[in-house]
């Protein structure tokens, strides 16, 4: 089932269909070309089977912005493995505003190739909240699990994402529940919780640091929404393992804080800062908008990989 995505993945992958590069990111006056950006992927996404996350539409979905599709994810099976395997839910960046082609559909297809289960997320964007984009990737958990043995996959879900999608990834990975067993969705009754998160590039730690964002918390009426999604501010014993990369030229004391938090609750993880590349970059192969091919960083997926069937995902 689903097997049909993959050859039009590659498709995808081959036309070059989502790489847009950042030469075409602003419009004459200078401004970000955001519908640019999403007709692009809504482009590449009509060419897909895809799933939408609620059978009769998201919860204040309103269609508000017609870019905008409802939440849905793309299924990817596991290329080359037999039996059940784990499944990597994949959010592309996009500051909340646009998507990146490239970190959702090249992404998936390394992954696929690599033994997983790829679900490439599309996520609301503003002016819908960050609240409504993490309800989607919960929602997203949920379904796989709701569906397992439909898809022949195991229940065992990590979530990755990069710059927006890797604080998307962060708020679900530090707040999550077991479910609701009384709810009349059976979706709804299964585990919002992920086995692992995995965070590329993404601005992590909101108020610790840079201290600029939190410059007087006295004085910040919105000091409550922003320690909620500063995922160095929720950890706990029970968050799952991360792995967590950069390149320096975000500056890694974002990810020092998040690994600091981490460590203080003794949960997992792995941390690269990569010196070289820059923001945006990808699986850093060529295949990206910004056409950089950084060989020492594209290390970074082969040892995600390593490390998530390390975890036994």
């Amino acid at each position: 089932m689903y097997e049909s995505n993959y050859t039009v993945l590659r498709q995808v992958i081959a036309d070059k269909s989502v790489i847009r590069h950042v030469s075409q990111h602003r419009g004459p006056d200078g401004s970000f070309d955001l519908d640019g950006n999403k007709k692009t992927w809504n482009s590449a996404l009509s060419r897909f089977d895809q799933t939408p996350l609620w059978e009769n539409g998201a919860p204040d979905y309103d269609g508000r912005d017609p870019l905008q599709p409802q939440p849905s994810i793309v299924f990817i099976p596991a290329q080359g493995a037999s039996g059940p395997r784990s499944t990597i839910i994949v959010a592309h960046g996009g500051g909340f505003e646009s998507r990146t082609g490239c970190e959702g559909m090249h992404v998936a297809d390394f992954f696929a190739r690599a033994g997983f289960n790829a679900a490439i997320l599309t996520y609301r964007l503003k002016p819908y909240s960050r609240r409504d984009a993490m309800h989607d990737m919960q929602r997203a958990i949920r379904l796989l699990r709701a569906r397992r043995d439909e898809l022949g996959i195991t229940d065992k879900i990590a979530v990755m994402g990069f710059s927006a999608g890797g604080m998307l990834s962060g708020n679900c990975a530090t707040h999550y529940d077991a479910g609701d067993a009384a709810a009349s969705d059976p979706v709804e009754r299964f585990s919002c919780r992920p086995d692992a998160a995995v965070l590329g590039y993404g601005a992590f730690a909101t108020v610790a640091f840079p201290a600029g964002i939190f410059a007087n918390p006295f004085k910040d009426d919105d000091r409550s929404e922003k320690l909620y999604l500063a995922p160095e501010k929720n950890i706990t014993c029970d968050t799952p393992p991360f792995f967590i990369w950069q390149t320096n030229s975000d500056d890694p004391r974002n990810s020092f804080v998040l690994g600091a938090a981490l460590t203080e609750a003794g949960v997992p993880f792995e941390l690269h800062c990569f010196p070289d590349g820059v923001h945006g970059l990808a699986l850093a192969d060529g295949n990206n908008d910004l056409y950089m091919d950084i060989p020492h960083v594209a290390h970074w997926a082969g040892l995600c990989a390593e490390w998530l069937h390390g975890l036994g995902l």
